[in-house]
């Protein structure tokens, strides 16, 4: 049989390949699909496996460039073991970056690590010690000329005979410039890279500002600020901003603000007939007086906002602003563009529906419709409206009953003009669409933290968040309550429950909100087993009176306090759980480098008391076994000497239901 000949050209393909392999990237989201998500200032790190055939040395470096940069930077990786790589660099503006991976084979390093082997066996290395020379004469070109001199010195060391008899091993002076540091230093930086690997795709990262990651949300109604029985307007949420400040929440949170329509119009309790002076639910937007990029008459002009706008900067805080794509029948949308809309076979255009539910007060936008172009340019606009008013944070309701192009496209557009934006997904659905939106472009994501009561639910929930691949991309916003949800833990523990998920939304996550009402113990449901309020504040106004009566304020205001103080609590992938004995106790840490740990023990029981042993991993706190130190409770002040790994807890859920201890060593 004929010996078949080589095709030249898959041969020069693969004579061309580098023999380093760089794989198994970290992070890389969907192959390189999703940028991976970092905060401004923080080191990102980047791993890989890196192999070659062989025992030679490998040398990595990871490089990066900023959104304006059009050269690239780079940083050396460090060996872990098993062939893994680490690296890191440090992004320090916001927007797009890039990174990849390029490693080569070490020659230089190869031939040094053998060469203190040749010498410690006692071997001849004449031969080797010109191997080096040659190295050294290769690389002359590649090194900076300042430091020339240094390896052109050790060539002419090496060449040159030795006149001191006898001399041998790493007394030999030919030797001792072979393996002189400098040397090695130099040749390590600027080390040729014949026949590298350079990884592909590279990596996009998004980078975006520490309000991404570190916030404290608090929602209200603006229609509620007014004096009871009266509509608020934002002059009355103007001055309701500094109760929201003072508090300790950076973010004001705000439910739709645009006019409401009559038709179908919902009455209280989410009632289908509406008595005479209904205000309606803010989700069904659009009325004669305008729609999305309107506000609604009675809460003022759009002047009276950009003051609200003003004084919450003043103040130190930010305004999110609720995007609920989608309109009530009186929306100027259905006249102008009923292509935008589902229609029925008859015509007619269709409205939400949960069946057996009905949402006669709102048509859903149909975002695959002929005319799509023309909404999405629109409902961009949407966005680019309330930008040009001082919004730089939205949160999106719904997002995952949209189209996902959509999202990357829109999300993509705007953050490119203004990469200090941030977006938060309000999606209660299935996991992976949540994932596949954060993916998308959403800085931060609605949770299930709110069903997560349990000790073993929550530490499963937080590991999932905190140590899978989502940790790279998926930001978790841990809301105690909302309009639209009041847990039955909240509804049946009275406040020790309130200060109970409140301690927990705050100090796991570095990102948490409460919706108002949370700090007066709000907890009637509309019927038993239903998380609607009774009385629900999406159908009519809710005068709080912010005087007079016992509340959670001060409580919240220190466990904002705490985390503004302590540099740990701003992150979230630092979180270790500690054992303890008793399933109704929670106890976590979280530290930061240049700061004190802190440690969080809860009782999750706001019935009772409980007691028990919290069993602490040492190591992730910087400890040692049988070290002492001092642990302060940062709520009550109270100061405990404790030594080794147990430590002995009671709390109280009617006093404190939660140690926030500050850990200094002795």
């Amino acid at each position: 049989m004929a010996e078949k000949e080589a095709d030249p050209k898959i041969l020069k393909g693969y004579l061309s390949r580098s023999n380093v392999v760089v794989e198994r990237v970290e992070p890389e989201i969907d192959s390189g699909r999703f940028p991976a998500k970092a905060i401004e200032g923080d080191d990102f790190e980047v791993s890989a496996d890196i192999i070659r055939d062989g025992p030679a040395l490998l040398q990595a470096v990871v490089r990066y460039r900023g959104p304006d940069s059009r050269s690239w930077s780079e940083t050396f990786m460090v060996h872990v073991g098993n062939d893994r790589w680490v690296g890191s660099f440090r992004p320090d503006d916001i927007g797009t970056w890039r990174y990849t991976i390029e490693a080569w084979t070490d020659h230089f390093g190869t031939w040094r690590r053998d060469m203190f082997k040749r010498i410690e066996a006692d071997q001849n290395v004449d031969l080797e010690l010109e191997e080096s020379a040659l190295l050294l004469e290769a690389h002359l070109k590649t090194v900076p000329v300042k430091k020339r001199a240094v390896l052109q010195r050790a060539v002419e060391a090496i060449r040159k005979k030795s006149r001191k008899k006898g001399a041998s091993g790493f007394s030999d002076p030919r030797i001792a410039a072979a393996l002189d540091e400098d040397v090695a230093e130099i040749m390590a930086a600027h080390h040729v890279r014949t026949n590298s690997a350079m990884y592909k795709p590279v990596l996009e990262l998004t980078v975006d500002p520490e309000r991404a990651r570190f916030s404290a949300w608090y929602e209200f109604f603006p229609r509620s600020t007014g004096n009871e029985g009266e509509h608020g307007t934002f002059q009355t949420a103007t001055k309701h901003l500094s109760y929201v400040a003072d508090m300790g929440f950076d973010v004001a949170y705000l439910p739709p603000i645009h006019p409401i329509g009559s038709t179908h119009r919902k009455g209280k309790n989410n009632s289908l007939d509406a008595e005479p002076g209904a205000i309606g639910s803010p989700w069904a937007i659009g009325s004669r007086e305008g729609g999305h990029k309107d506000i609604h008459p009675e809460l003022g002009t759009i002047d009276d906002f950009d003051e609200f706008v003003a004084e919450a900067e003043r103040l130190g805080v930010d305004i999110a602003l609720d995007i609920a794509f989608q309109c009530s029948p009186d929306h100027p949308w259905v006249a102008e563009h009923p292509e935008w809309f589902h229609h029925r076979p008859d015509g007619s255009i269709k409205y939400a529906e949960n069946p057996p539910k009905k949402y006669q007060d709102i048509y859903p936008l149909n975002f695959e419709s002929e005319d799509r172009e023309g909404l999405w340019i629109e409902l961009k606009g949407v966005f680019d409206h309330w930008i040009s008013h001082g919004v730089k944070i939205f949160r999106v309701d719904n997002p995952h009953t949209k189209t996902f192009p959509f999202w990357e496209w829109a999300i993509g557009e705007l953050k490119a003009e203004h990469p200090e934006l941030v977006f938060l997904s309000e999606a209660f659905t299935r996991p992976k669409v949540m994932q596949e939106l954060a993916k998308l472009g959403y800085n931060q994501s609605y949770t299930y933290f709110t069903w997560r009561n349990a000790r073993w639910e929550l530490e499963e929930y937080l590991t999932e968040l905190t140590r899978t691949e989502m940790r790279h991309y998926f930001r978790p916003n841990f809301f105690t309550n909302t309009p639209d949800i009041l847990h039955e833990y909240l509804q049946r523990g009275g406040p020790p429950a309130f200060k109970i998920r409140l301690v927990l939304a705050a100090l796991l996550s570095p990102a948490y909100g409460v919706y108002s009402g949370f700090e007066f113990f709000e907890n009637v449901p509309v019927k038993e087993g239903s998380e609607e309020y009774l009385h629900a504040e999406k159908y009519e106004l809710k005068h709080r009176s912010l005087d007079g009566r016992s509340n959670l304020v001060p409580f919240i205001r220190r466990i904002n306090q705490i985390r503004r103080d302590n540099p740990p609590l701003a992150l979230f992938t630092n979180l270790v759980f500690h054992g303890t004995d008793k399933e109704n106790l929670m106890a976590f840490s979280k530290t930061a480098e240049g700061s004190a740990p802190i440690l969080v023990v809860v009782n999750l029981n706001p019935f009772q008391w409980e007691e028990g042993t919290v069993s602490l991993n040492l190591t992730a706190m910087g400890l040692s076994d049988g070290e002492s130190f001092r642990v302060t409770d940062l709520i009550s002040e109270d100061s405990f000497e404790w030594t080794g790994a147990n430590a002995y807890v009671r709390l109280d859920p009617f006093q404190e239901p939660a140690h926030v201890f500050r850990v200094d060593r002795a």
